[in-house]
């Protein structure tokens, strides 16, 4: 699947919104990616893991993690697709935590997979508790990289969309996205 061919997906499904946003990162920006709109088809859910499964194939990862909320349903899909065993880690507290009774064991190989990366804060929290656990992180597979390849995770990283979306500082705020009101449409 290749860039276009995605964002085809998001803009025919109205996943692909355009207005004030201000992102889980804090930063503003006029395009919001709300995969969630996307993923709630299951046909596009199985194509979308499907082309990412394909990228990663040959990691060889026996699971796949992802960060909840966004990462879930791309990351079941992914897992799938390449028949390992899937995992999550939630919030408890405000922090990302390995919960549920799942395990990683020393040297797993895991493969995390989240919907969207804008500065990578929350896949970075995953790594960390995936290395914390002895578990080796083989790469972090994304359905939209916001970040065009700027954020680095010290590891291989696949997206299907990948682009450079424009994201202020709130103090920094251009006049046109200054005069509409901002909406906060994520995850709190």
């Amino acid at each position: 699947m290749t860039n276009a061919e995605a964002l085809k997906v998001f803009r025919e499904t109205g996943a692909l919104l355009e207005g004030h946003f201000i992102l889980r990162s804090g930063l503003h920006s006029r395009q919001y990616f709300q995969c969630a709109l996307a993923l709630q088809y299951m046909p596009t859910v199985e194509r979308l893991g499907q082309a990412i499964a394909r990228q990663v194939r040959s990691l060889g990862a026996t699971t796949v993690m992802a960060p909840a909320m966004g990462g879930l349903v791309i990351g079941q899909e992914v897992a799938r697709q390449l028949g390992v065993r899937f995992i999550f880690v939630e919030k408890e507290e405000g922090k990302l935590v390995l919960r549920r009774g799942f395990k990683i064991a020393p040297g797993e190989k895991i493969l995390i997979v989240e919907d969207v990366v804008t500065k990578g804060g929350r896949v970075q929290e995953t790594i960390d508790i995936v290395r914390a656990n002895g578990g080796q992180v083989l790469g972090v597979a994304m359905v939209v990289d916001r970040s065009n390849g700027a954020v680095n995770l010290g590891v291989p990283r696949f997206s299907l969309i990948q682009l450079h979306v424009e994201t202020f500082e709130a103090h920094q705020l251009p006049p046109d996205l200054a005069a509409i009101p901002p909406m906060k449409p994520g995850s709190k």
